[in-house]
């Protein structure tokens, strides 16, 4: 590409380039962002066929989102929030706790329910456990992989409802404004979410905005809503605020202190403590 061609000014001919749904080009240099920690104006051109013009709106819009520091160049993610990995990698983290967690909000469930699932890996386990425990349900989940295991093996009891939109291979779940406008076109009795992390005891975040966007609708949506969530919840954050922390109903946790069970509780939910009990100050999920 010239050196007049990307420093030409904003014509007709770079807006029809870029019309291939701009916002599913910047969702998609954002998941290379996390992928490699940095990604430069040439490389935006060469995978996504654009000018450098281009290219820079595109991070420049990302950086005024707060998913990227704009370089000499090009981009780095920021570092103000903590990273976020892919699904693939965490659903194999804490398995035990997860599965705990599960368990306790299944009990919760009566048949004939509708239900919220989440794109995170502790609403995969909450699917995994209600198809083993052959409950009668309707669920309403932007999970790829949750999808996948219920029309799997849901059998006849289970019916599901994909919310589709935009596909995050990062995360494999649908995110944007055709999954956002599903779901507020559904209410259900109950939804099961978990977060990246809770800001001062009092606010839900989310990694990315679309993410949280999603969550923020379902607990809106949702008669009864239930975060399910580990000690380590407390000690991160997200970029994207999705909700108070008193929009939830009930929060399931493992290995927290009473101290931090009594903050949460501020806030006028209910807090279970799941598994064995109250952690040590200090301690860490197995």
């Amino acid at each position: 590409m010239s050196t007049i061609d990307q420093d030409r000014p904003h014509t007709n001919h770079d807006v029809a380039e870029s019309a291939p749904i701009p916002e599913d080009r910047r969702r998609s240099i954002a998941d290379m962002l996390l992928a490699t920690g940095a990604v430069s104006v040439a490389q935006v051109e060469s995978r996504f066929s654009v000018s450098a013009m281009t290219a820079r709106r595109d991070l420049h819009e990302l950086e005024r989102r707060g998913l990227a520091r704009r370089t000499h160049g090009g981009a780095v993610l920021p570092t103000l929030a903590a990273h976020e990995d892919s699904f693939d990698r965490r659903i194999k983290v804490d398995t035990d706790t997860k599965q705990l967690l599960a368990n306790a909000a299944v009990e919760l469930l009566s048949p004939h329910e509708t239900v919220f699932l989440d794109s995170s890996t502790t609403s995969h386990f909450v699917a995994r456990r209600i198809v083993e425990a052959g409950i009668a349900a309707t669920i309403l989940t932007n999970s790829l992989p949750i999808m996948t295991l219920l029309s799997a093996d849901g059998g006849p009891n289970l019916e599901l409802i994909g919310v589709g939109g935009t596909l995050r291979a990062l995360t494999r779940s649908f995110v944007g404004a055709a999954a956002a406008r599903t779901v507020t076109e559904h209410y259900a009795d109950r939804l099961f979410l978990s977060v990246k992390g809770i800001v001062g005891g009092d606010t839900l975040t989310d990694a990315d905005p679309l993410e949280a966007d999603v969550k923020r609708k379902m607990i809106a949506h949702a008669r009864d809503k239930v975060l399910l969530i580990d000690g380590s919840k407390l000690e991160v954050r997200g970029l994207s605020a999705i909700a108070p922390l008193s929009d939830i109903t009930t929060v399931f946790a493992t290995y927290i202190t009473a101290d931090q069970a009594a903050m949460l509780e501020r806030s006028g939910t209910t807090v279970r403590i799941v598994g064995s009990g109250a952690a040590v100050a200090g301690a860490s999920p197995p």
